[in-house]
């Protein structure tokens, strides 16, 4: 090869090492980059010139043209990101829920500096102090001040709880508005990616780097999949929907309730609307949600990955009360919600207790779950305490029973020792009463009874009255110890019991719908507990402390332990204290996980500072000696050419 040839291999020694050096000096101010990739250089010989073709030689001869900066790989395992992206966001499941439940215990634990627990028992106290002294106005007052620090503190609980439900909500608006621009960023940069390597020589390692970054964030917050085609793009599903294809980036769209503002995540394509006349859209998203949060959450399903779908089943859908507890107020809309085509199938569960219900709309949601617990404790107190006052005041039912009235019929026969039975009771718009349904008669200034004739209530609705006075006929039937029978109807005015109609009513006896009687707030010696004879009534005090010992009442349907009024809240802390270990314990072992998939991935795709440095020197050597070659080369044409022109 001529001499001037030898040059152009020297000049693309030195060009290439050179280049070389560049990206190692590059991988080294990188190597504390969040995301950053590490690029190995690959150098190759360029195209050998032949000079002569001898099919009798055992090569033709050829001379090289020097060496050629091929490409600069960018080093990732495609296996490792998939294993690493699936875990972190499973890890990422975990933790939210963690946080949850730690943010739930902390509500529950403590109020203003005092535990709920406390007003709990300072409640039970003023009960026991009551049967120690029935008649006292002083124990009676006691009783009306803790049942108002009762109500006014489980009302701030529950919107501790509502508060961290609303906060939830916002988190999932911001996560929904970062997923969909995490989705116009990954398209921008397939974009610029198939600019710069369309021509096959340039590679866009660095905005790869901020690609996959993208994935891994994007992975934190749910369930994706993710593939690339030839021409450098990825495409992006989540949770096995397209987000982000070809040219277009799907974005989410959120639903918002009506009544609460929840917010749900739903794909605009995948749903039906009708355009208003204001020019916007009304949706509907039935089977369009993101996420099926009916599904059982487990690893091995793959149910259990992604922040944003934690954070949609801690908030739940709704704001939860006793009634989502309750197999009696399945309402349609939750028959809907289940997919179930009548009560019948809703009513399969083997145990006849509801617990299918319950472990499709509560028990997946930490804040529901918590919320309809602690909303059944003060409904069963609430109901329960009424209920025995009640009962001093002379509660009737249609059908009920009575024994040993004495009682003096129109015609002026008596009865002695026998025992009286409400047949009927018709309103005078001829309604008739269900069997079971409570009445009282109206009787003004009679025991336990309120200034206007109702039966007294210690714990009133806001919205609703608890009693209505109405008018009409009872029947009764009395039998005497002889087996004669004989009837009589009556037309009275009686207070009705205003039954409480189900979720979503204002009859309901649930935290937000409660308050203490007014009457007795002002004048708790109302409640007498003096028998007409002027004897202190003791059954009725008793009455009101065995309610707080009885052992009758369940957290929830799966939870088979009984537990008294007393016990109750301790329970309900210790479940939820019992659920964050369990998850705080599932979410270190998921930490533990990543952190050994992310350790095996850097080992691929990290800069090692020993090897980089490595590769400095060797190619400043191989810099060095394409210079040192160039030098000799030009000295031998100096020395050629002053030789020739002597």
């Amino acid at each position: 090869m001529p001499l001037m040839g030898n040059l152009y291999i020297g000049a693309s020694g030195l060009q290439n090492s050179q280049n070389a050096l560049n990206t190692t000096a590059h991988n080294l101010s990188n190597i504390d980059t969040v995301g950053y990739t590490r690029q190995q250089v690959q150098l190759s010989a360029r195209n050998y010139v032949t000079l002569q073709v001898n099919p009798r030689a055992v090569n033709n001869k050829q001379t090289g043209l020097g060496v050629e900066y091929s490409r600069v790989k960018h080093i990732r395992d495609y296996f490792l990101d998939k294993t690493y992206r699936k875990e972190s966001g499973r890890s990422m499941f975990y933790e939210v829920s963690t946080e949850v439940l730690e943010e739930v215990e902390s509500q529950l634990g403590e109020m203003n500096g005092e535990a709920f627990q406390t007003t709990i028992e300072d409640f039970w106290t003023s009960i026991q102090e009551l049967a120690k002294d029935p008649a006292s106005s002083v124990t009676q007052g006691l009783l009306v001040q803790k049942a108002s620090e009762l109500v006014s503190r489980a009302s701030a609980v529950y919107e501790g709880l509502c508060s961290y439900q609303d906060n939830l909500n916002v988190q999932i608006r911001n996560q929904v508005d970062k997923i969909n621009k995490y989705g116009k960023q990954i398209l921008a940069l397939n974009d610029k990616i198939r600019a710069i390597e369309a021509g096959g020589i340039e590679q866009a390692n660095d905005l790869r780097d901020a690609r996959d970054q993208i994935l891994d964030e994007l992975s934190e917050m749910a369930s994706i999949s993710f593939k690339e085609d030839l021409y450098g793009a990825v495409s992006v599903q989540i949770e096995g929907v397209d987000f982000v294809k070809g040219e277009t980036c799907y974005e989410m769209a959120l639903d918002v309730d009506p009544v609460t503002g929840f917010y749900t995540p739903f794909w605009p394509f995948n749903a039906t609307y009708r355009d208003l006349d204001d020019g916007t859209r009304e949706y509907n998203i039935d089977g369009a949600e993101v996420f099926n949060l009916n599904r059982e959450i487990s690893s091995d399903l793959d149910t259990d990955i992604g922040g944003l779908k934690a954070m949609l089943l801690a908030r739940g859908d709704h704001r939860a009360d006793y009634t989502d507890m309750d197999v009696n107020f399945c309402s349609q809309s939750k028959l809907d919600a289940l997919k179930l085509d009548d009560e019948e199938e809703y009513f399969k569960d083997p145990e006849g207790n509801g617990a299918k219900y319950y472990n499709n709309f509560v028990s997946q949601s930490v804040l529901m779950n918590v919320q309809a617990e602690f909303d059944q404790l003060i409904h069963n107190i609430v109901t329960k305490i009424n209920g025995i006052l009640a009962d001093a005041a002379g509660v009737q039912s249609v059908g009920g029973s009575e024994s040993g009235v004495s009682h003096t019929f129109q015609d002026g026969t008596s009865m002695e020792e026998a025992t009286r039975t409400v047949t009927s009771v018709t309103l005078t718009d001829g309604t008739q009463l269900d069997e079971g349904t409570k009445f009282w008669i109206d009787e003004p200034g009679g025991y336990m009874r309120a200034k206007d004739g109702s039966p007294l209530q210690l714990f009133e609705k806001i919205t609703t009255e608890g009693y209505r006075k109405v008018s009409g006929s009872v029947a009764y039937t009395y039998t005497d110890e002889d087996g004669n029978v004989q009837t009589e109807n009556k037309d009275v005015d009686f207070w009705l019991y205003e039954e409480e109609e189900g979720p979503g009513t204002a009859s309901l006896y649930t935290i937000n719908n409660l308050r203490i009687n007014q009457e007795l707030m002002q004048e708790p010696s109302m409640l007498g507990f003096r028998l007409k004879d002027g004897s202190e009534d003791i059954k009725t005090a008793e009455a009101l402390k065995d309610a707080f010992t009885e052992e009758i009442y369940t957290l929830n349907p799966n939870v088979k332990k009984q537990t008294s009024f007393i016990d109750y809240y301790t329970d309900l802390v210790s479940q939820v204290g019992n659920s964050g270990k369990v998850f705080r314990s599932i979410y270190t072992n998921q930490e533990t996980t990543v952190e050994g998939i992310e350790s095996a991935r850097q080992q691929v795709v990290g800069v090692s500072s020993d090897e980089e440095l490595s590769n400095m020197i060797k190619f400043q050597n191989a810099y060095n000696a394409a210079s040192r070659y160039i030098n000799v080369v030009s000295e031998m044409l100096e020395h050629i050419i002053n030789t020739l022109g002597m």
